[in-house]
């Protein structure tokens, strides 16, 4: 019996990795002491685990996270004050379940991006929809979307993702308009998804950045109340890093990686 048109149909269906466990099944020699049953489910098994493997490939994708950042490979040697039990805690879901902020604050290159980096790509592992977007991008992107009519269409898209990053809060004065913008975009996602942020400034300071006493209460009400808290601590680690190549270590990455931005 030919087993191309069987493979053929199965490609037709997109049931691609029920396909390439078939066609290794056949090149088994001991296969046939499998029953029906236990064939057919090894063969529905690869076909879930492919095409759960296509959807966090997705997910990563439209993540678009500037580091491929994971939990496993932060670094709590260099002193930056990381609360591990906290991290841990962050690793899971619950606080997405539960609809709660992040808030990523400290010095430059303390690592702040990574950090949100490596809790969104659990996230999406979890099966979460998680959005990367510099803070400083996302206000005249929302501002030019007013202007050629996707605005309705676009805001749509930032509050449909179970987790947004908004990186570098406060790194540029804020219009009316953006303000504006911001409270819409905060208020829409208040209760119903999570937003983590990351910032050189320290959270008491944001009132003032956003210069405006009433626009800045109804903004950090919707954002900080319900918020985790990462506050980092030290020097830079891009500094540091800089400070060990010039003494020759030429080893460097095995204690801070290349990855380690913020």
């Amino acid at each position: 019996m030919s087993i191309n048109p069987t493979m053929d149909k199965l490609q037709s269906l997109r049931f691609y990795g029920m396909a390439g466990a078939y066609k290794d099944q056949l090149q088994q020699p001991d296969i046939s002491s499998l029953s029906f049953d236990e064939r057919l489910a090894l063969l529905v098994e690869r076909e879930v685990e492919e095409r759960e493997n296509r959807r966090l490939a997705t997910r990563l994708r439209k993540a678009k996270l500037k580091h491929a950042a994971s939990m496993e490979d932060i670094d709590y040697q260099h002193p930056r004050g990381l609360n591990r039990l906290l991290l841990q805690q962050l690793a899971g879901d619950r606080w997405i379940k539960a609809k709660q902020n992040i808030l990523i604050v400290g010095p430059t290159g303390t690592g702040k991006t990574y950090l949100a980096c490596a809790i969104a790509q659990k996230a999406c592992l979890q099966g979460h929809s998680v959005h990367y977007t510099k803070f400083a991008r996302l206000l005249p992107d929302l501002v030019i979307a007013k202007g050629d009519g996707r605005y309705t269409r676009y805001m749509k898209e930032l509050c449909k993702y179970d987790v947004l990053i908004l990186d570098d809060w406060g790194m540029m004065p804020m219009t009316s308009d953006h303000r504006r913008d911001l409270l819409e975009l905060l208020d829409e996602r208040h209760d119903n998804r999570s937003t983590i942020v990351t910032s050189q400034y320290p959270v008491k300071t944001w009132h003032e950045k956003i210069n405006d006493d009433t626009m800045a209460d109804a903004i950090l009400d919707r954002l900080v109340h319900n918020a985790n808290r990462i506050e980092l601590v030290g020097e830079s680690m891009r500094k540091l890093k800089g400070q060990l190549t010039q003494a020759g270590n030429v080893d460097i990455n095995t204690a801070i990686t290349d990855e380690i931005r913020g």
